[in-house]
């Protein structure tokens, strides 16, 4: 299936969403890769606030690139998503609802994502130029130190994405490979 989704969103979309699903996203959602990552749950630990309120949220994993002059913002290309893994289960028993990244996620991620009804998306790697283009607006919110890591608040506009792994648990990763095994071959003979 393909659908539009409007973020922040709330657990019914999350619900419908199977993974394989086509996605374009519209709205607001936050970068962060493993240093904000390390920093925000450091100030959970403190009882401090989060730069951003993270319920219903959706967390892109992306250091962009520097903005040439007239672009929003450069070239924004996914990180590999497992980097967060330490840290993603507490953001998700917050209220994290989504993440978007490449690759893999660890066993606690997806149980997380089960018990809390969460998602992960899929960005193409190797697409990030193209991927910038869905953003229409961007500032850093958070930990401007780190750079192209800082926290970013972004407006997005059709930004593409695959759902990876639903909140049911099941990983488009680990179906697509059974598809395959299990799938029907043709014989061919080479001449």
């Amino acid at each position: 299936m393909k659908y539009t989704l409007e973020a922040p969103f709330d657990e019914e979309k999350i619900k419908m969403l199977k993974a394989g699903d086509t996605v374009t996203i519209n709205g607001t959602i936050y970068t962060a890769r493993d240093a904000a990552h390390k920093k925000m749950i450091s100030l959970i630990n403190e009882g401090k606030p989060l730069p951003f309120d993270i319920k219903n949220q959706i967390i892109y994993y992306v250091g962009p690139c520097p903005a040439r002059p007239g672009e929003v913002i450069g070239s924004a290309g996914p990180t590999t998503s497992s980097r967060m893994d330490a840290y993603a289960p507490k953001l998700i028993e917050l209220g994290l609802k989504g993440m978007i990244g490449k690759g893999l996620r660890s066993k606690e991620v997806v149980d997380a994502m089960k018990k809390y009804n969460a998602v992960y998306f899929g960005a193409i790697g190797g697409a990030g130029a193209l991927i910038a283009r869905s953003i229409v607006a961007q500032e850093v919110i958070a930990f401007p130190e780190l750079g192209t890591e800082a926290i970013r608040k972004l407006t997005v506009k059709d930004f593409p994405a695959v759902v990876i792994i639903d909140s049911n648990g099941d990983d488009l990763y680990h179906v697509g490979k059974d598809k395959y095994r299990n799938a029907d071959r043709v014989n061919c003979t080479y001449v």
